[in-house]
């Protein structure tokens, strides 16, 4: 499953994984604002069921080629030990961009599952404000800054691993 597609020597899934982190900033703020100012509940319940699906799907597939395919990210980075794209201060770097891009990546599907089950739960459908909203709001706004922050770091990473060594 090699050859990405974007031309910086990524994989195919961690390429489509890098698209779909740029587009999930304007599909969540597109939600927020169909809630936030149009008061079109159901449409944007149904927008966070599809950015939740697709991105539960984009990170299975991605992690599943990730382990099956490249033997982990050290080698999706570099795949040919014996000439790295990233090496010596720049890969400690790069680990450290990771371990970040983690921290969100790991807690952004708890914030986004507990928004949206209670959500379903305590919301009627089709839904509208009640007693929830207000838990919901929080939860939501906390998910949605770990799933931006989430986006940032996955991008910085991809950034440092593989688009700087290809401008260096």
């Amino acid at each position: 499953m090699d050859g990405g597609f974007l031309g910086f020597g990524a994989s195919l899934m961690l390429d489509f994984v890098v698209c779909a982190l740029v587009g999930v900033a304007p599909l969540l703020g597109l939600s927020i604002y169909l809630v936030a100012c149009r008061k079109m509940y159901a449409a944007h319940r149904a927008l966070q069921l599809v950015i939740g699906g697709a991105l539960l799907a984009t990170v299975v597939a991605f992690e599943a080629d990730m382990h099956l395919f490249h033997d982990g990210w050290e080698g999706i980075v570099n795949p040919i030990p014996e000439s790295p794209r990233v090496s010596g201060d720049d890969f400690e770097f790069l680990k450290d961009v990771l371990h970040l891009h983690m921290v969100f990546a790991v807690s952004t599907p708890v914030f986004w599952t507990a928004t949206t089950v209670l959500g379903m739960r305590n919301f009627a459908n089709p839904p509208r404000p009640n007693g929830h909203s207000w838990m919901h709001k929080a939860l939501g706004r906390l998910a949605a800054i770990d799933l931006l922050l989430t986006s940032a770091t996955g991008l910085a990473f991809y950034y440092f691993g593989f688009v700087a060594p290809k401008l260096a």
